[in-house]
């Protein structure tokens, strides 16, 4: 088992998830982030930090494109493990509906 971010973490990348992890294993891209399944150790503790509820355990059904989607990005995104300041228009993409096809980007983002 591993943790994947989903969907929900798109335009809101709030990264109170990323000061957590002990194994540093959250990966930037431009508007989200990624967990890389084979660094993840299942612990758990970034789940309830994530404000916009983007972070679920693979084992849920339904999310084996996010597993993918990690997988390849985390790849290819850099590593990140220090907290930055989310968007200035988080909140407002909070819980919005479709946010892959309106916004995700492939871009990398900075990293630490």
């Amino acid at each position: 088992m591993t943790y994947v971010v989903t969907e929900s973490c798109i335009k809101c990348k709030f990264m109170d998830c990323v000061e957590v992890c002990p194994v540093d294993c959250f990966y930037e891209g431009e508007n989200m982030l990624v967990i890389n399944p084979s660094e993840c150790i299942d612990c758990g503790v970034c789940e309830p930090e994530c404000p916009a509820e983007a972070i679920l355990p693979d084992t849920e059904s339904g999310l084996e494109q996010w597993l993918e989607l990690n997988a390849k990005y985390s790849a290819d995104w850099p590593n990140i493990t220090a907290k930055k300041d989310a968007p200035a228009d988080a909140d407002a993409h909070k819980g919005e509906d479709g946010k892959f096809d309106k916004y995700f980007s492939a871009e990398p983002g900075e990293g630490d």
